[in-house]
């Protein structure tokens, strides 16, 4: 269904071999389960302006590691403008078409890399997305929160086989 080849948006990218239908699950992204701190440590030496990770936020205590057993998934790129989207289903992260994607076309999603109180800078300009979409943000970031009117909260939806948005990839 995918395979991984040069990209032209960033390093290797996932392409699809055949016609992909909205909604189809295409692969799951996996690598070595390490929690937070674990992963942080790994990459400690990392350069600051070095965006290159193939860490994927579970949740509050879970990151899986996809350079540590991981698979093609985890050669997706960001773009502002995705064909897939990331989705839990219990503690596994699963990308799913959110569109058709044709024959030969990139596979993409919106990281939505979390904002941190301690980011360089120029942390835009290190996550500087090249997806070229004709509505791109120009980073792979989330965009920076906004300030909203304190609402009622809405009911959490029934737990279950359902599938929820996955957190994005970590740094």
């Amino acid at each position: 269904m995918i395979e991984v080849r040069h990209s032209p948006i960033h390093g290797f990218g996932v392409f699809a071999l055949r016609r992909i239908r909205k909604g189809t699950t295409i692969i799951e992204y996996i690598g070595e389960r390490v929690s937070h701190e674990e992963a942080d440590a790994r990459y400690a030496d990392k350069a600051e302006d070095d965006n290159h990770t193939f860490l994927f936020t579970v949740d509050a205590r879970t990151v899986l590691d996809g350079g540590v057993g991981g698979n093609e998934a985890r050669y997706i790129n960001h773009g502002c403008d995705p064909n897939c989207e990331s989705a839990l289903a219990g503690k596994r992260v699963f990308v799913e078409a959110i569109r058709t994607i044709q024959k030969g076309e990139e596979l993409s999603y919106d990281y939505q890399i979390q904002r941190d109180p301690d980011d360089a800078p120029n942390v835009d300009e290190i996550f500087a997305c090249r997806c070229g979409a004709t509505g791109c943000r120009g980073t792979m970031l989330a965009p920076p929160a906004k300030r909203r009117a304190a609402r009622k909260p809405k009911s959490a939806p029934a737990k279950g086989g359902r599938r929820k948005r996955a957190k994005s990839k970590r740094r």
